[in-house]
């Protein structure tokens, strides 16, 4: 009988009880063993992934946030185990871009029906060791933006939250001279933030990149992004609402497998959401490094 485990995160799942019965009968109902673990300390993610490879099971599946997926991803990077995903948390970045369902029951009878399909990951090395992230990292607005939104406001608003956070915060935009590596070709930029894509939304559905950022075609898509009043940055912003960012003089675009940027002064760092520090910062791209459970169709 194949195995499966589920990590499921109390702090940042909604409905627990609820969510994690549906999953069961879901995984049940196709003939799965599963075994149910909650998380309790940071990092606890990964340890019980890493375990769960070790042990055997064939399918880790996560209920929780993005913070739990990336923990779970660490631990199962050197492993062929999948990653199956039942949205639980604020952001849930990785299973918007990738079009998962959101509805717990669609989720759970994806997560045990569906078959694994390879994405791109990105890791960054920090003090305390590799980051991983599947949708983007960056240095600047953005991370000031993640960095702002209130836990309250998240639980009450979830992914408007940080809609409304844009817009409070454009006020506050600041323009640093920034160094830009891409591949061994490096570059000067003024910019209010840089972005390390790996998937072409980073607020999905709202916040949108230019069209053709994929996480499965092995390489970043940089975006720097410059907008020194607030009427450019409210410009900025209603091209990524509307889909429309493209190459002019406040965007520039460029792609590549390794990344390093660097700042005049500190600018804080966010992968997937969470604030990680501040620059400098490189991130590498390991491609068709993760297998994530995606609807057989």
């Amino acid at each position: 009988m194949a195995r499966a485990l589920l990590i499921h995160n109390p702090m940042a799942a909604r409905t627990e009880p609820r969510v994690l019965d549906t999953v069961s009968r879901a995984f049940a109902s196709e003939g799965w063993e599963l075994e149910v673990a909650g998380t309790n300390r940071p990092g606890h993610a990964e340890e019980l992934a890493r375990k769960g490879a070790e042990g055997g099971v064939d399918r880790v599946v996560v209920y929780g946030g993005d913070g739990t997926t990336m923990q779970v991803v660490k631990g199962l990077m050197h492993s062929d185990v999948p990653v199956a995903l039942v949205p639980g948390g604020t952001g849930n970045l990785l299973a918007g871009n990738l079009r998962l369902p959101r509805q717990p029951g669609t989720a759970a009878r994806v997560a045990a029906q569906g078959v694994p399909r390879p994405i791109d990951i990105g890791v960054m090395a920090r003090n305390d060791g590799d980051h991983y992230f599947a949708v983007a990292c960056g240095a600047g607005f953005d991370a000031e933006l993640m960095g702002a939104t209130t836990e309250e406001a998240k639980r009450r608003w979830r992914m408007g939250a940080y809609v409304a956070q844009v817009w409070e915060s454009l006020s506050d935009i600041q323009v640093v001279e920034h160094r830009i590596t891409v591949d061994g070709e490096a570059f000067e930029a003024e910019a209010v933030m840089v972005l390390v894509a790996n998937c072409g939304e980073i607020v999905p559905p709202f916040l949108r990149l230019r069209e053709g950022i994929a996480p499965d075609d092995g390489v970043f898509d940089v975006v720097v992004v410059n907008a020194s009043t607030v009427v450019e940055g409210v410009d900025i912003v209603w091209r990524m609402l509307t889909g429309r960012v493209e190459s002019n003089h406040r965007v520039r675009f460029a792609s590549g497998k390794v990344v390093t940027v660097e700042t005049a002064t500190p600018r804080p760092v966010e992968l997937d959401g969470e604030v990680v520090g501040s620059t400098p910062f490189t991130a590498r791209i390991l491609p068709h490094s993760m297998n994530i459970v995606m609807p057989r169709q």
